[in-house]
């Protein structure tokens, strides 16, 4: 699931030793639009603790242009997207679905699996080659074999939310309220109960 096409392949091939030689994994690639400026994008992350910084990006863009800029698999025109996976992150490995394990996800299959291809559960990490899924109104855990996947992603809410604000915390990072700096908040928000 790291690559979709015959393209997508050919690129991760060329790409993956580069990533790896700066201390980077590639999560996905995709090379998307028709045949006039295409988009290739680029998901990458640090097998360490899943995340990448802004300068990791431009350094591993760098390395990347160079060897795409020999090798020449596109054609045309492209323009190179790299960035992390970001917190609702696409699924792309099977160790994903044990690191991810506790948390909510959708998955989509290539088949119908008991009259349906998209499921959304709990992850419940893997058994052998198939991916263990706790399903929304279901007793039984599910087993799905990752190779039938063709789309698989965290969901958004707030126990990822919660996840993405502990790691954050644990590497002294400020925690983000959302708010623009120097907003008011909500403890000196009036409301309609001040006014009567």
């Amino acid at each position: 699931m790291r690559a979709k096409t015959v393209e997508d392949r050919e690129i991760l091939e060329l790409i993956d030793p580069v990533a790896e030689s700066i201390g980077l994994s590639i999560v996905r690639v995709r090379l998307m639009g028709g045949t006039l400026r295409r988009r290739l994008q680029v998901m990458a992350e640090r097998p360490s603790d899943n995340d990448i910084d802004v300068g990791e990006c431009a350094r591993l863009s760098r390395a990347m242009s160079e060897v795409l800029d020999a090798a020449d698999p596109i054609a045309g025109e492209y323009l190179l997207e790299v960035s992390s996976p970001g917190i609702d992150r696409p699924l792309t490995r099977l160790k994903d679905f044990d690191l991810f394990e506790g948390l909510e996800a959708r998955l989509e299959s290539d088949r119908m699996i008991e009259g349906r291809k998209r499921f959304k559960g709990i992850l419940a990490g893997t058994d052998g080659d198939s991916i263990a899924i706790d399903l929304d109104g279901e007793d039984d855990t599910a087993l799905i074999p990752f190779d039938w996947l063709v789309d698989a992603k965290l969901v958004m809410n707030d126990a990822l939310l919660k996840r993405g604000a502990a790691i954050r915390a644990a590497r002294g990072e400020p925690e983000d309220d959302g708010l623009p700096e120097g907003g008011p908040d909500d403890t000196h928000a009036k409301t309609s109960e001040d006014d009567a």
